[in-house]
């Protein structure tokens, strides 16, 4: 019986596919739930080292200090699958956090909607600046981060008044525990579900990572590219400022230092959850290990006492940098195989 090259061929590929499929599969899996298998494992090691850092007040304490970096995190994850950026986030919480200081004067509604107004207006603004001229998103996003800054010095008067909340149905708003978590943390579960059905469940979401995957294709298959980059340009505005609201309504001041540089550690939650920087790929379960990780890290840091509050940079950016890396090889092993 004679072989051909093609039967030849055939049965390589046949001994070759097990091979590829295993490790398409652990590429999939470290790819999509990397962050919680780290996060499990840090949480085990902590548990371990430092009896104080499994007890409920801890474990509270670092979800409702992440919750809000969470919030900010679930807009900025559709922006990156849309293949975009938006840097200007960080402003956006602290200017949010001063004018719902200042609003709460007037009431609760004034409140929450004029840092969600002047907020979403912005993201809305660089929305249409990035969909319709095609200019670069870390250039827009940085002129906003640059803008918002100085907006917010000039509403605190280059950060010499400290707006306090004024306003007792406000502050319950960030204060108030319900079943041992406080509102903050069931906004940001109650976010996460929404953005997962939209990301997982809608065409929109579906579109959001078609453009991430390739713009111009998605163009070619009737997507219209315009018209959603506005739009997750707009929901990251409103989640930023929401989430500045709600800081303020926890401290019961609007302080106008804290978030300064927030965006990088979204940016890094975001991404060591497993979101790719490139756009077309990634989820909010991800972005929510992430975003508990740093969280973790930061509370290992305290109990270990000796070292800063600044040293969560070097470990935050030591494993944006592992993740990152490994990404690019995951990506590269895909392409060979």
């Amino acid at each position: 019986m004679t072989t051909t090259i093609a039967d030849a061929d055939a049965g390589t590929e046949a001994r070759r596919r097990p091979g590829t499929l295993r490790r398409e599969r652990i590429g999939h899996l470290v790819q999509h739930h990397g962050a919680l298998m780290v996060l499990a494992v840090t949480v085990l090691l902590g548990a371990v080292a430092f009896d104080s850092f499994t007890t409920p007040q801890n474990a509270a304490n670092i979800v409702v200090s992440s919750s809000f970096l969470a919030i900010v995190a679930i807009g900025m994850t559709f922006v990156i699958i849309s293949g975009g950026i938006d840097l200007s986030v960080g402003s956006s919480f602290v200017l949010a956090g001063v004018l719902a200081a200042y609003g709460s004067r007037y009431g609760l509604l004034v409140a929450l909607l004029l840092p969600l107004t002047v907020c979403g207006a912005i993201g809305l603004l660089q929305g249409l600046i990035v969909a319709r001229t095609g200019m670069a998103p870390f250039i827009v996003t940085l002129a906003g981060l640059l803008g918002m800054r100085g907006l917010m010095l000039a509403v605190s008067g280059e950060g010499a008044n400290t707006y306090l909340v004024q306003n007792g149905a406000f502050s319950a708003l960030g204060q108030t525990s319900l079943l041992g978590l406080t509102v903050p943390v069931w906004i940001t579960l109650g976010l996460v579900l929404l953005g997962g059905v939209l990301l997982q469940r809608t065409g929109f979401g579906q579109n959001i990572y078609a453009i991430g995957g390739s713009e111009e294709a998605a163009v070619l298959m009737g997507v219209p590219v315009t018209r959603v980059k506005v739009i997750v340009y707009l929901i990251s505005g409103l989640l930023a400022g929401l989430a500045g609201a709600l800081n303020a309504a926890r401290l019961s001041s609007g302080v106008t230092i804290l978030g300064a540089g927030m965006e990088l550690d979204v940016i890094a939650a975001v991404v060591i959850g497993g979101t790719l920087l490139t756009g077309g790929a990634g989820g909010l379960t991800g972005t929510m290990a992430g975003a508990l990780l740093l969280g973790v890290i930061q509370s290992l840091i305290n109990q270990i006492g000796v070292l800063t509050s600044s040293f969560q940079q070097v470990v935050s950016g030591a494993f944006l940098a592992l993740v990152v890396v490994m990404q690019r090889i995951l990506h590269r092993a895909q392409r060979l195989s």
